[in-house]
């Protein structure tokens, strides 16, 4: 071949250098596996402690209406007092001795109400008792220490406040034992009281919570009601209130009642035992509920605050996006007409086709190449050690304007270094092995590259096979994220990435920057970044179309873009100092590594929060507000999808599938970043990962295929 007798041109020694350690390195490369062990050990306790604090805090169905009593209380309860033990004797009550009062107070304790009534209480010498739930002395056990440091009793009134007639045995028992527990973390006692959640007067001790009394009395607790309000401060009673400020109100005028003597505790008025000592192992698991609770509200609190801000990068994101679109339309309608690099080019342009078992679609590329508006071409096609017929196939094209390079296996980038050691133009447009190109691709491409400024151009990429659902949820990604991504770039001229599939290049900026780096997996946005830093302007040219093969499998495209974002992040990392140069490298470091970080890194890894608090929401907040806010959410998406698939000419009834994508391959992609920073961060090495290809990236979907591949006998 023609491009075969060609002299390459040496190596630098730095460049060698470089080449013998990428090749190493390549060598070396081994599958990451680290990183699944420890989200294995990470992401489960995580959900768990959600879902806990989700059922503490927001108390899931424990608020739920009572049944209908289908029997009444013993009259020995009805006609008895409203403290009531239940023993081998029967049924035994109790009710406070004349001008007695035990105030009692449900539910909290309450970081608000509780120390305001403990003040009332220390200020009138007066002792109560209080009915906590365990969740809340979890939650505040310094209240509950204060609470016992000053005389005080101290009851059951379960752990979430739930019904306890209407609670399966598993949950009765949870809800007693994890009082206790915090109980015994926080005070180092248990408590032998107990009052029913929803209940006042004995009598209301009915039908199903009668027969749970029974239960509980069973573990040894004594069950504590209230006087009817008819009985009088005078004539002794227990009065239930709560912890709000009405109860507050309501103590404060009992506090002034002459005619009671005392105000005590509900087992001092009685003369009972109101503790047991728990054994050193029921404090430490007390303790370490504690401890449980304590995280698990820094991590709800966390995770509302993570919501903040994915929402809002979310958003902002959108908002970004229409409106650099937006102005990217008003520019091409503006300025690029009679700007200076929109006098035609027309030179003779070399194109690259780097190339590695690549037959299913090799052809087909070549041919719709072959096929351009700009008739003086060099193609020339790097076969990088194929073991199949690539090279066969790209040799018996019968145009000379077609040559064959043959090289050991070294890598994509390699391929693209041995290219550019053949070629004879000063204009090199790089392409994969399974594009297809529209007939005035290339010379469409080429137009921004007359203006000396700019050293590259990225065309605009389109799915070719979108005929699975897979590849179309993957062609609103080319459209939506891709291509809208590109136009606010080359607004805010910080263009990051010009893809391997369809990019035109100023071969000497390229050879310039040491040609394409092997440092990265991804070579083009290493490249990209390279040139800016180089000085060199990177613009963005949507009508130079090329249609992709894009993964029809979940385990290919996790490979793929395993891939991608593993090698962004490793270009980011190698071009940190752009975020500290000045001129072209300085607004791209600014603003193009701070978007990716924000955008592509931070939201990706904030982003499941929206989707894990929906679910939260639904189950232990208001599932209509939070499915409203979901749907607002997938609203603003389609629309500014809509207005992307406008601007590239796509019809819009691909959006069909946009909230199926939310929900499934939008997960798949958060995963990818995850699984990539993670393996990044634990200093796993990846293998470069191509997939399988099937020669339909020239398909048009109700349409022809005019370069789909022929095989060849």
């Amino acid at each position: 071949m023609a491009g075969a007798r060609r002299r390459r041109r040496p190596l630098t020694p730095a460049a060698s250098k470089r080449r013998a350690r990428a090749r190493a390195r390549h060598k070396q490369s081994r599958d990451p596996r680290a990183h699944w062990l420890l989200l294995a050990l990470t992401l489960p306790p995580l959900f768990a402690l959600l879902i806990f604090q989700g059922w503490t805090q927001h108390e899931v169905d424990a608020a739920k209406t009572r049944s209908p009593c289908t029997a009444p209380v013993p009259d020995a309860v009805a006609r008895g007092g409203p403290v009531i033990g239940i023993n081998r004797d029967g049924i035994r009550t109790g009710s406070m001795p004349a001008r007695t009062v035990a105030l009692t107070f449900d539910g909290g304790p309450d970081p608000v109400w509780t120390p305001r009534i403990l003040d009332l209480l220390r200020r009138n010498s007066a002792r109560a008792t209080f009915f906590v739930h365990g969740a809340q002395a979890a939650r505040h056990p310094e209240l509950v220490r204060r609470i016992r440091a000053e005389g005080h009793e101290i009851g059951s009134n379960t752990y979430t406040g739930a019904v306890l007639g209407e609670s399966s045995a598993p949950r009765f028992r949870a809800e007693l034992e994890m009082t206790q527990s915090a109980l015994a973390g926080a005070t180092g006692r248990r408590t032998n009281l107990l009052r029913m959640p929803k209940t006042t007067s004995p009598d209301t001790l009915c039908g199903r919570e009668w027969q749970a009394a029974r239960r509980a009395a069973g573990y040894g607790y004594v069950l504590v009601a209230a006087d009817k309000g008819s009985r009088k401060p005078a004539q002794g009673i227990v009065r239930q209130l709560s912890q709000t400020e009405s109860a507050y109100l309501e103590a404060r005028r009992l506090l002034k009642n002459r005619a009671v003597e005392r105000f005590t505790t509900v087992s001092d008025g009685l003369g009972l035992v109101p503790y047991t000592s728990p054994s050193l192992v029921q404090q430490w698991a007390g303790q370490g509920l504690i401890r449980i609770t304590a995280l698990g509200q820094v991590f709800s609190t966390a995770m509302i605050w993570i919501l903040g801000v994915a929402g809002g990068l979310g958003v902002l994101r959108l908002l970004l996006l229409a409106l650099f679109a937006r102005a990217h339309v008003r520019r091409l309608e503006r300025f690029r007409t009679g700007a200076p690099w929109m006098r035609e080019t027309s030179g003779p342009v070399t194109v690259l086709v780097p190339a590695y078992n690549e037959e299913a679609g090799i052809g087909a590329t070549l041919r719709s190449l072959l096929d351009s508006r700009h008739r003086e071409l060099q193609v020339v096609v790097i076969d990088d050690g194929s073991t199949d017929r690539t090279a066969d196939i790209a040799g018996n094209m019968g145009d000379a304007r077609v040559e064959v390079v043959r090289q050991v296996n070294a890598g994509k980038a390699a391929a693209l270094n041995t290219g550019l050691a053949h070629a004879r133009y000063d204009i090199v447009v790089m392409v994969d092995a399974d594009t297809v190109f529209e007939p005035d691709a290339i010379e469409r491409i080429v137009q921004p590259l007359a203006h000396p400024a700019v050293g590259a151009v990225s065309g605009n990429t389109k799915v070719g096979n979108r005929r699975s659902l897979l590849a179309r949820w993957q062609h609103l990604e080319y459209v939506f994220g891709f291509n809208l991504d590109r136009r606010m770039f080359e607004v805010l001229e910080c263009m990051p990435t010009v893809p391997g599939a369809i990019g035109a290049f100023r071969r000497d900026a390229v050879l310039g920057v040491g040609g394409v780096s092997e440092d990265t997996l991804a070579e083009d946005t290493d490249l990209t970044m390279a040139l800016w830093r180089s000085g060199w302007r990177v613009l963005y040219e949507e009508s130079a179309v090329a249609w992709t093969e894009v993964p029809t499998s979940i385990r290919q495209l996790w490979r793929q873009r395993y891939r991608w974002c593993y090698g962004t992040l490793q270009a980011m990392w190698k071009h940190r100092g752009a975020l500290f140069g000045r001129g072209p490298a300085g607004r791209f470091g600014r603003r193009g590594l701070t978007y990716l970080a924000l955008f592509q890194v931070a939201l990706p890894l904030l982003a499941p929060v929206i989707d894990v608090y929906a679910l939260y929401g639904v189950l232990f907040r208001d599932p209509w507000e939070s499915a409203a806010v979901w749907f607002a959410f997938l609203g603003v998406q389609i629309v500014c999808s809509g207005y992307a698939l406008r601007l590239d000419g796509e019809p819009v009834r691909a959006l069909w599938s946009m909230p199926f994508q939310i929900v499934l391959y939008r997960q798949l992609m958060y995963l990818v970043v995850i699984q990539s920073l993670v393996a990044l961060l634990l200093g796993s090495r990846l293998r470069w990962q191509r997939m399988q290809r099937s020669g339909t990236a020239g398909e048009q979907i109700g349409g022809p295929v005019p370069y789909r591949s022929v095989p060849m006998r």
